[in-house]
């Protein structure tokens, strides 16, 4: 199977700028430190059982903490047939791109 696509932080501002929908696959507790605007949270362990809930028109950036769990969604969903691409070195990336998080002051935990 093809991996997904790796797109960098700039990338993923652009993508989401003009409709991607950011997937945050961490868990709730991370996602309350700091997430992207707009974004959907499905903790990785649930992804499985709530795919449904993903648009099949509609491009998608996967991310969490480093790129790590969102590469194994990113990979998964494409795999599917999903428009997928996963954000290159996570929020720490997105962050030293310094590109904002919600809530204002918001973190990467």
């Amino acid at each position: 199977m093809e991996p997904a696509p790796e797109i960098v932080a700039s990338e993923a501002a652009r993508e989401i700028a003009v409709g991607a929908l950011v997937v945050d696959v961490r868990e709730p507790v991370e996602w309350d430190a700091g997430h992207i605007s707009g974004a959907v949270l499905i903790p990785l362990g649930e992804l499985g059982s709530r795919v449904d809930e993903l648009p099949r028109n509609r491009r998608m950036v996967m991310v969490c903490r480093t790129g790590s769990r969102s590469g194994y969604a990113a990979d998964a969903l494409h795999g599917a047939g999903y428009d997928v691409a996963n954000l290159r070195g996570g929020l720490f990336a997105w962050t030293a791109g310094s590109l904002p998080l919600e809530p204002d002051g918001g973190y990467v935990l």
